[in-house]
């Protein structure tokens, strides 16, 4: 069975709950991110778009619509790799401690939100992909 958005999210919560919406959408982002990076894969196959708060895993986000925080998502963790685990611990070492703000505002200055973004204005909702592609370009120049 392939590893989810929702099991990394359900990692997360296990490590640092309770926790806002938006924050969790931006960790669980930026474990995808670092993958890309350092295990040179995506931990998951769910679609990110570039909504107006910064990136959104969309299936993520049906889980947990209408709630502010959270403590479980219904992921299943136990599906985590070692090495998905070590990405989630790092991201976690290096981003947990931020307010989802602070996360927020961090994704709006960087390339794969602001190009998936293209014109739209800011505020405006919107819906296109971050693609995998963008991630790894962007963060493996870091």
């Amino acid at each position: 069975m392939r590893t989810t958005a929702l099991d990394v999210a359900e990692y997360i919560l296990s490590k640092k709950k309770p926790m806002t919406a938006m924050k969790l959408q931006k960790l669980v982002y930026y474990c995808q991110a670092w993958s890309l990076v350092w295990e040179e894969r995506p931990m998951y196959e769910n679609r990110i778009e570039a909504w107006a708060n910064g990136p959104v895993v969309v299936d993520l986000y049906s889980a947990h619509r209408g709630q502010y925080m959270l403590e479980s998502v219904s992921g299943d963790s136990s599906r985590l790799s070692m090495s998905d685990v070590e990405t989630i611990d790092a991201v976690l070492e290096y981003y947990g401690e931020r307010s989802s703000q602070w996360l927020s505002d961090l994704t709006h200055q960087e390339k794969p939100w602001l190009k998936a973004r293209g014109s739209l204005p800011r505020g405006w909702r919107g819906s296109e992909e971050i693609t995998l592609a963008s991630m790894a370009e962007y963060y493996g120049s870091l």
